[in-house]
């Protein structure tokens, strides 16, 4: 049997990382979430059925800044190397952050089916954004019910889950589309694929 797990990667240990594991059926047969890297590598070490899986990592923001007056968003959404007035010093421009990067790629070496993705634009992709502040209170109440309600996770709790793991699930369910070939190549990261889903369209209820 395959399995399909989501893993909603942080950029750091102070922010809880997600993995959700879903079988051939389309059903949750886990959801848990991390802090070091260190228990997110003890956890595939010892996953039974490694081998049997897809895997989908999302790509964490590089969350560290030249100054403090940049703040948490800025980096994503400055323009990069359009102005010679912002040079590029101790890489600040990077946007996404190489945790863990070294791990994947050794299990892609090892056979096993690892892709990357990038979470936003797999949840435009999926139709799974909203209109509200990214993640939210707001935002992951309306990811947990479109999830719950038109995804077919019924056994999703009634309170409100931490968003890492809802962000976990869509990995999940992504990594589930590569098996129906229904993903597109958009780039690559570190030597693994960056994938999106190719048509909403075909997406079936789970």
């Amino acid at each position: 049997m395959d399995y399909y797990i989501g893993v909603s990667l942080s950029s750091g240990s102070s922010i809880d990382t997600g993995i959700a594991i879903m079988d051939a059926d389309s059903r949750l047969i886990l959801v848990d979430k991390y802090y070091k890297m260190n228990d997110i590598i003890m956890f595939f070490e010892n996953y039974s059925g490694l081998k049997e899986s897809h895997i989908c990592v999302s790509l964490p923001w590089d969350r560290t800044m030249l100054d403090g007056k940049w703040r948490i968003l800025s980096k994503p959404y400055q323009l990069v190397a359009t102005n010679p007035n912002m040079p590029n010093r101790d890489n600040w421009t990077q946007r996404y952050s190489a945790r863990g990067s070294d791990f994947f790629k050794e299990l892609s070496e090892k056979g096993i089916d690892v892709n990357r993705f990038e979470l936003y634009l797999t949840r435009q992709s999926m139709h799974l954004n909203s209109c509200y502040k990214e993640r939210s209170p707001a935002d992951c109440k309306f990811l947990q019910q479109i999830l719950k309600y038109e995804y077919g996770f019924e056994d999703l709790p009634a309170n409100m889950m931490p968003m890492s793991q809802l962000e976990a699930i869509i990995g999940a369910i992504l990594a589930k589309e590569t098996v129906k070939n229904n993903i597109k190549r958009i780039s690559e990261f570190k030597g693994l694929n960056v994938i999106d889903v190719q048509s909403a369209k075909v997406l079936q209820p789970v």
